[in-house]
């Protein structure tokens, strides 16, 4: 039922969708599509909390696999594994991808706050992973947690545009755009790293 609605409302659009027509892809009744998820904006919500686990769950996987042991990758091969599972998600679930960058975002409350959860996840995730290795390279636990936030954001926000970028262009695989935001983003991470900031002449 969740992969009709999923497909439904990735292709249609919310409004556009319909109960009888997501439950006709579903092979069941309409009746039962309500008895399950009482509403539309319920199921709409089911369709946004599963699409959102299932590609935080991707990232997470990538970067920290099950039953991993010793010491973890460095951190560019960290943000390289994570960036090509996002890319590489949300091109093998475009309706997914829809629902959650294009749908979800566009219809308000409380549909955008369940994606602003999830964007708010993947952005400690990335928070995590590059404050630790900065706070590593420069021996200090409390260096520049603002600083890697906002970063952080930053990218999540560039992942989510060449995500769209690349399901809308042809021939453009999960590698190739998890290669462009690295040759653009880690230039500046790498710096960070090592003590060099950009700062504005004066």
């Amino acid at each position: 039922m969740l992969d009709a609605a999923v497909q439904t409302f990735g292709q249609r659009g919310y409004r556009a969708a319909s109960m009888d027509e997501i439950a006709e892809l579903a092979g069941v009744s309409k009746p039962l599509v309500y008895l399950y998820l009482n509403s539309k904006e319920d199921l709409f919500t089911a369709c946004i909390r599963r699409e959102a686990a299932a590609l935080v769950a991707a990232v997470r996987g990538a970067v920290e696999p099950a039953g991993a042991a010793g010491p973890g990758m460095p951190a560019d091969r960290q943000l390289w594994a994570g960036l090509t599972a996002f890319f590489a998600h949300t091109a093998e679930h475009p309706d997914g991808w829809a629902v959650l960058h294009q749908q979800a975002r566009t219809h308000g409350e409380p549909f955008a706050a369940e994606v602003a959860e999830m964007r708010a996840e993947l952005a400690a995730f990335v928070t995590g992973l590059i404050g630790e290795a900065a706070r590593a390279a420069h021996q200090d636990p409390a260096f520049g947690d603002r600083d890697v936030s906002g970063l952080a954001q930053a990218l999540v926000g560039a992942a989510e545009s060449l995500a769209q970028w690349a399901n809308e262009t042809p021939g453009v695989s999960a590698h190739e755009a998890a290669a462009t935001l690295m040759n653009f983003a880690w230039t500046g991470l790498a710096g960070l790293m090592d003590g060099h900031r950009w700062s504005p002449t004066r």
